[in-house]
């Protein structure tokens, strides 16, 4: 009989942590990405629009590796509102040497968050300028804070400027922030104010209409926008990633039919890369101070998929892997 573990979000939590480890591995499906070693299909998404809700499905096999992960996740936008989290889910990895499912990763959305905050810190390290001091976020949520922490990792922030629509969540984020990060937080009333100061612009909201106009940006500024990974979403206006001297896309099949340059012309769609071709080598990141580098995220399985296979080897011996006991 096949035994499948199945592992819960409180083991989980207890052996994986937002570090340097994390961001390195999710750096490193990105740079598969941009060697054509990865087999991905899209994204299947079912909506439950009566509850505010979507439904995505996500898998990538990386050649090479003797797993995967298929990864079920789900937003339902209102659940802040009866006391639960927006967002949920879980992780099954097969081995794909037999497609023997292994493990159940009960984990309620925490390993997507923190690949999630880990591809964020991927960007920031391959497009934003090295001396970036202030980060300026979007959003107030659980991503709001990853988002930040993972920025710290690969960059000296030493101040934040935060907007959010409910000013007593963004008041909750600063009070957290300066407690957990030590971080000095400013409460802005407008987005254009985080932009207009931050070196570094994280947003991370499931906005339906755009939130930073492409006039606000100024020399140097880098910008992920992490929120638009449905049809109905949008965080940046068109004019933003026109002004981009760098336009960059995790995968741009997805980021047209689900991110930010669904709405652009087809000349600025052209002129988009993927953020693997940087990893790997292939093509240059920032090469000037004054840039304007923008970054569309969407989410991919190859993500799923590096952070599952981390966890699972911090969760079971090695020896039980290699003795096939797992």
């Amino acid at each position: 009989m096949t035994i499948i573990q199945l592992f819960h979000r409180s083991e989980i939590n207890n052996v994986v942590r937002l570090d340097k480890k994390v961001v390195d591995l999710v750096e490193e499906g990105f740079n598969a990405l941009g060697d054509n070693k990865v087999q991905m299909p899209p994204i299947m998404r079912i909506d439950v629009p009566e509850h505010n809700g979507e439904v995505d499905i996500k898998s990538a096999h990386i050649k090479g590796y003797d797993s995967f992960a298929i990864k079920l996740s789900s937003g339902f936008f209102n659940n802040p509102q009866i006391g639960l989290p927006s967002a949920n889910g879980l992780m099954i990895l097969l081995s794909a040497e037999t497609g023997r499912p292994m493990a159940i990763l009960a984990d309620q959305g925490l390993l997507t968050d923190l690949r999630t905050a880990a591809a964020g810190a991927v960007a920031a390290r391959h497009l934003s300028r090295q001396d970036s001091r202030t980060a300026g976020i979007i959003g107030t949520g659980a991503q709001a804070r990853l988002q930040l922490e993972a920025l710290s990792l690969v960059r000296p922030i030493e101040r934040v400027l935060v907007y959010g629509r409910d000013i007593k969540k963004a008041d909750a984020y600063k009070e957290d922030i300066e407690q957990r990060l030590s971080l000095p937080v400013e409460v802005c009333t407008h987005p254009q104010e985080v932009v207009g100061e931050s070196d570094i612009v994280v947003t991370t909201t499931p906005a339906s209409e755009p939130l930073i106009k492409g006039e606000w940006l100024r020399p140097g500024v880098h910008v992920t926008a992490m929120g638009s990974d449905a049809e109905h979403k949008q965080e940046l206006e068109t004019s933003v990633l026109e002004r981009a001297d760098q336009l960059i896309c995790d995968v741009k099949a997805q980021s047209v039919r689900l991110g930010e340059l669904r709405n652009c012309h087809q000349e600025t769609i052209n002129r988009a890369i993927e953020l693997g071709e940087i990893t790997s080598g292939g093509k240059p990141g920032r090469q000037s101070a004054d840039e304007i580098t923008i970054c569309d995220l969407t989410g991919t399985g190859v993500q799923d998929t590096v952070i599952a296979r981390h966890v699972y080897s911090l969760l079971v011996p090695q020896e039980e892997i290699i003795n096939g006991k797992s």
